[in-house]
C-alpha cells in the first residue's frame, strides 16, 4: 500500500550517520522538524563514534548514494536541500554547519563561524586579551561547542566548561584537549580564584533562568559574556552585574561578527561592522 504524501515541506538531508546524535543524519532530522518540516534523509558514510569523538568513518558507496537520490526525487517534491560536501577544521571542531560555500569545483564547503564572530568580538571590540587569561564557559551544548577551539587557539591559560551534568562538560572537553588545557566540571565543582572571562553559553538566561554556578567565580575585575542577547540587559547580565563584576556584555557582538565572517566566506570580503554594531545599541536604548 502506498504511503500517504507529506502535506509539510519536505526538506533532505544529505550527511553522514553520527549515532550519538551530535551532528549528521540524526541531528538534522531534529532540527528539520522543529521547523515544522518533513524530513528525508540520504546517508552518505557510517560512523563509530560517541560523544568524545570519532573512532572510524566508512563511506557509503557512491552508486547508492546516486540511486537513493534519484528514488526520492522522482517521488517527491522537495522544498530544500541541507547538504556540504566538506567540512572546515572549525566546522569539524564545531560539531555543525552553519555557512554553506560553493567551490570553484563545484564542491559546497560546510563552515561554522560562531567561534570567529565570539572571538572577533571579545578581542577586536571588546578589547580584551585572552592569551593567559582562565575562562569559565557555562553550558556543554552547541554554541558551547562551536567557540572552544577559537578560543583555546588565543592560548589561554585554561578553559573550565561548567554543565548542569558533569558527565557532558567532560566529555566535550576530552574532544579538545589536543588544543590546549580544557577541563569539564559540575556547576557545583566550579573552584578557584575568580576568572578572568565567563561565558554563558545557554539560552536559559532568556527564560529567566540563572547559572547554578558559585558566586565566587566573579570577582571585581572579571568580564561577563552572555552568547544569548535581547532589547535590555539579559537575567545572566543582570545577574553578572550584582556579583560585582567589571562588565557585563550580551551576544550582539557575536552575532554581527558571525555574520561578517560568513559574508567573508562567501566573497571574499569582510565587511565593516562598526555602524551595525552602532545601530543595534542605539535601537537597545532606545527600547529599555
Amino acid at each position: 500500500m502506498p504511503q500517504k504524501k507529506p502535506q509539510l515541506p519536505v526538506v533532505l538531508s544529505i550527511a553522514g550517520h553520527d549515532p550519538s546524535s551530535g551532528a549528521g543524519i540524526t541531528a538534522d532530522i531534529k532540527t528539520i522538524a522543529a521547523h515544522g518540516c518533513y524530513g528525508l534523509t540520504c546517508v552518505t558514510a557510517l560512523t563509530v563514534q560517541s560523544t568524545r569523538g570519532v573512532k572510524r568513518v566508512d563511506p557509503v558507496e557512491g552508486q547508492i548514494i546516486t540511486e537513493v537520490l534519484e528514488h526520492l526525487m522522482d517521488d517527491l517534491e522537495i522544498a530544500a536541500v541541507k547538504i556540504a560536501s566538506q567540512l572546515t577544521t572549525r566546522a569539524t571542531h564545531a560539531g555543525a554547519v552553519n555557512t554553506l560555500a560553493m567551490q570553484k569545483d563545484g564542491t559546497i564547503l560546510g563552515d561554522n563561524t560562531d567561534g570567529a564572530g565570539l572571538v572577533r568580538d571579545l578581542c577586536d571590540n571588546l578589547g580584551l586579551v585572552i592569551i593567559r587569561r582562565r575562562i569559565l564557559i557555562i553550558g556543554a551544548g552547541g554554541a558551547t561547542r562551536g567557540v572552544i577551539a577559537p578560543l583555546l587557539a588565543l592560548e589561554p591559560s585554561e578553559i573550565v566548561i561548567a554543565n548542569r551534568t558533569a558527565e557532558r562538560a567532560k566529555n566535550m572537553a576530552a574532544t579538545f584537549t589536543h588544543l590546549g588545557t580544557v577541563q569539564g566540571v559540575g556547576f557545583r565543582e566550579v573552584s578557584g580564584l575568580p576568572f578572568d572571562v565567563v561565558i554563558n553559553g545557554t539560552s536559559a538566561s532568556l527564560s529567566g533562568e540563572l547559572p547554578a554556578v558559585p558566586a565566587a567565580v566573579i570577582g571585581p575585575e572579571t568580564v561577563c559574556y552572555d552568547m544569548a542577547y535581547g532589547k535590555t540587559d539579559t537575567p545572566f547580565m543582570q545577574w553578572a552585574l550584582n556579583q560585582g563584576c567589571a562588565h557585563a556584555i550580551q551576544g550582539w557582538g557575536m552575532l554581527v561578527e558571525q555574520a561578517a565572517e560568513s559574508f567573508r566566506v562567501w566573497r571574499g570580503v569582510k565587511p565593516s561592522t562598526a555602524s551595525v554594531l552602532t545601530a543595534l545599541k542605539e535601537r537597545a536604548l532606545n527600547a529599555s
